[in-house]
C-alpha cells in the first residue's frame, strides 16, 4: 500500500460533496488534479471505492468503510502535528464551529484576532440554517454554535455576543400595508422564518402574498430589485442601507430584539482549543463589539 494523505484527504473530500467537482472548488485543485489522485487512490485496492451512474459518483460500502479509516488517519497526522506544536508552547488542534446564515456577518470578527494569536489551530466552521446548527450541536459534532433563537430542546450553556434587530425592509415605502405587500421569508428551517411568523402570528397579521427563498443575500437580491419586502436582521444588511439601496420601513412591533449567542452543551468537557476561545470571547467581547460594531447602534 502506498497511498498517501494527500490520496486520503482528497478523497474523503468527494465522500463528503458526493462530487468530483465540488471536492475541486472545495479544496482550491482542478478537476483533472483530484480525478487522478482518486484513480491512484483507487489503484492501491482490488475492490472500487466509488462507481459512477450517469454522471453521478456513488460511494461504495467499501469505500464508506476506507473513507473511515481514512479520517481517522487524518485525525491521527493532525493529532501529531497538534502535538510538535504544543511542545513548543503554541496552541494547537481543530476548533468546530455551526453558524446560522446571518451569523457569517458576525462571527469572523469574534475569531480574527484569536486565529492570528494562534497559528496552531485548523477553524472549521460551518455556515448553514438553524436546524442543521442544532442538530450538529445536539449530535456534539461541534464545539460551539451561533444562533439568535435559543434551542428549547437541547441543555446548554451560552456566551451573549450582540444584539439582534430585525426590521421590515425594502426598496421603498410601500403604498399598501403590510398584509397587502408580497412578502419573502426565508425557507423552513431558517431562525429569520421562524422570527417573521411569530412576529406576523403575533399581531394576527394574515399575509396574502408571498415568496420563499434559501439564503438571506438571495432575499437581499430580491428586495433590491423591487420583489417585496421582508423582516431581515441588521447586522446582514448594512451595506445596502448605507449605499440606499434598501430602507427601514418603520412598523409597529417592530424592531424585533433578540441576542446572537455562543452556545454549547451543557457540561461539554472542553478541549485545550475551545477552552481558549470560550476565554477570549469573555475577555475581549466588549472590545470587538465597540471597534466592529459600533454602527449598529445608530439603527
Amino acid at each position: 500500500m502506498n497511498y498517501t494523505l494527500n490520496q486520503l484527504q482528497i478523497f474523503l473530500k468527494v465522500v463528503e460533496t458526493q462530487s468530483v467537482t465540488k471536492a475541486s472548488e472545495e479544496l482550491h485543485l482542478s478537476q483533472p488534479a483530484v480525478s487522478i489522485q482518486l484513480k491512484n487512490l483507487q489503484d492501491q485496492f482490488e475492490i472500487p471505492l466509488t462507481e459512477v451512474v450517469g454522471r453521478k459518483i456513488y460511494i461504495t460500502d467499501f469505500g464508506k468503510e476506507i473513507a473511515l479509516a481514512a479520517a481517522e488517519i487524518i485525525n491521527q497526522a493532525n493529532a501529531i502535528n497538534n502535538k510538535t506544536l504544543a511542545y513548543k508552547g503554541q496552541l494547537a488542534g481543530r476548533l468546530k464551529l455551526s453558524v446560522v446564515s446571518t451569523g457569517k456577518y458576525i462571527m469572523p470578527y469574534f475569531l480574527t484576532e484569536f486565529i492570528k494569536l494562534n497559528n496552531g489551530i485548523e477553524l472549521n466552521m460551518d455556515v448553514t440554517n438553524k436546524s442543521k446548527v442544532i442538530e450538529s450541536l445536539e449530535k456534539n459534532e461541534i464545539d460551539f454554535a451561533l444562533v439568535s433563537i435559543l434551542p428549547s430542546s437541547l441543555n446548554i450553556e451560552k456566551l451573549d455576543l450582540l444584539q439582534n434587530k430585525l426590521y421590515l425592509v425594502g426598496n421603498n415605502k410601500p403604498k399598501l400595508s403590510i398584509k397587502d405587500i408580497p412578502i419573502i421569508f426565508r425557507e423552513q428551517g431558517s431562525g429569520t422564518r421562524q422570527t417573521m411568523e411569530k412576529y406576523f402570528e403575533k399581531n394576527q397579521l394574515s399575509i396574502q402574498k408571498k415568496m420563499e427563498l434559501t439564503s438571506n443575500e438571495a432575499v437581499k437580491q430580491a428586495l433590491m430589485a423591487g420583489l417585496g419586502y421582508s423582516i431581515m436582521p441588521l447586522i446582514g444588511i448594512k451595506n445596502e442601507l448605507q449605499n440606499k439601496e434598501l430602507q427601514i420601513i418603520n412598523t409597529k412591533g417592530l424592531p424585533i430584539k433578540t441576542t446572537w449567542s455562543l452556545i454549547w452543551l451543557k457540561g461539554k468537557k472542553h478541549s485545550p482549543v475551545s477552552l481558549a476561545f470560550l476565554n477570549h470571547l469573555k475577555k475581549e467581547k466588549a472590545t470587538i463589539i465597540k471597534e466592529k460594531f459600533s454602527w449598529y447602534e445608530q439603527y
